[in-house]
C-alpha cells in the first residue's frame, strides 16, 4: 500500500513569485513544513529576505529571498542563475505575483444614465496605463516566470502552480483588468498543462476566495475605521461560510498539488473559497 504523505517534497526546490507577500509567506511556510527549500522571489528584496528568515525559523527548512521583476525576462534569468548556484535545480514554481491597483478600478459597479455626464467614475474613465499594468502584472507576470524558471523541469519533470481568482469564474465589478487577467490565467493553465504533459511537467492553479491582503484591503475595509465596506459585506453575504479565508487555509491544497499525491492531476483550477463559487445568491 502506498503511504499517504508529503515525503516526496523533502529537499525539493520551489520558487514562489510574490514571495514577500502575505500569501507567499503562508505557502512558503506550508511547503517548508514539508521539507521544501523555498525561494521567495520578489521585487522588494528586503521583504523577501524578512519572510525567508521567518520561514526558516518557523519550519527549519532552507529559505532565501531573491530580487527579481516578474515582468522582465533578463531579471528572471539573472535570478534563476543565482537560484541554481545556491540551491541547484528548480523543481517547482508557484506564480504568486499579482494584485490590483486603484488606477485599474472603476469608482462605480455599473453604468447608469446619470453617469453619462460623469464618465470618469466608469469604465470609460479608467487609466489605460493602470489597466495595462494590472493585466500584465497578473498575466505576463505568470507567463514570463514560467518561461524562464520551469526550464529546469524539462529533464525530470516538475510542477507549476498558478494563482487564479474567483474573478476568473465570474468577473467581479470594478476590477476589469484583474478579472480579465485571472480568466486568462485559467486558460493558460489548461493550455500549458497539455503542452508540457509529455515532458512530465504538471500545471495547475488555485483560485482563492476572499482573503484580506494588501492588494484588496482598500476595497473591502474602510481605511479609517477598519469596518467592512459595502463591498466587503456583499462578499461575506455571498460566502456560505460567512467569513474571509485565513491564508494558512491555502496550504493543504497547495501541498497536495505540489506533491506526488496529485501526480495524475494536471490542468485544473481548485477554488479555495468558502463556497463562494458554488453559491447562486439564492
Amino acid at each position: 500500500m502506498t503511504k499517504i504523505s508529503f515525503d516526496d517534497l523533502k529537499n525539493k526546490v520551489c520558487v514562489i513569485t510574490g514571495g514577500g507577500g502575505v500569501i507567499g509567506k503562508a505557502l512558503a511556510i506550508g511547503l517548508g513544513s514539508a521539507g521544501v527549500k523555498t525561494v521567495l522571489l520578489d521585487l522588494n528584496k528586503e521583504m523577501a529576505d524578512k519572510v525567508a528568515a521567518e520561514v526558516k525559523t518557523e519550519t527549519g527548512s532552507e529559505s532565501i529571498g531573491v530580487e527579481a521583476n516578474v515582468l522582465q525576462k533578463e531579471s528572471l534569468e539573472s535570478a534563476k542563475k543565482f537560484i541554481n548556484d545556491t540551491f541547484g535545480k528548480i523543481d517547482m514554481l508557484i506564480n504568486g505575483a499579482g494584485g490590483n491597483s486603484p488606477k485599474a478600478t472603476s469608482a462605480v459597479e455599473m453604468m447608469t444614465e446619470d453617469l453619462k455626464s460623469d464618465l470618469g467614475k466608469t469604465f470609460y474613465g479608467l487609466d489605460i496605463a493602470g489597466f495595462e499594468f494590472v493585466f500584465n502584472l497578473n498575466f505576463m507576470g505568470t507567463i514570463l516566470p514560467t518561461m524562464v524558471l520551469s526550464k529546469d523541469m524539462l529533464d525530470g519533470g516538475g510542477v507549476v502552480l498558478n494563482v487564479s481568482s474567483m474573478s476568473a469564474f465570474r468577473p467581479l465589478t470594478k476590477v476589469p483588468a484583474y478579472s480579465a487577467a485571472k480568466a486568462s490565467i485559467n486558460s493558460i493553465t489548461e493550455w500549458l498543462s497539455v503542452h508540457l504533459a509529455p515532458v512530465g511537467i504538471r500545471v495547475n492553479a488555485i483560485a482563492p476566495g476572499f482573503f484580506l491582503t494588501n492588494q484588496n484591503r482598500f476595497l473591502l475595509t474602510d481605511e479609517q475605521t477598519g469596518e467592512l465596506t459595502s463591498r466587503g459585506h456583499k462578499i461575506i453575504n455571498g460566502t456560505p461560510m460567512g467569513r474571509f479565508g485565513e491564508v494558512e487555509e491555502l496550504q493543504g491544497t497547495v501541498n497536495y498539488l505540489m506533491s506526488d499525491l496529485s501526480k495524475f492531476v494536471t490542468g485544473i483550477v481548485i477554488p479555495v473559497d468558502g463556497g463562494f463559487n458554488a453559491y447562486s445568491g439564492v
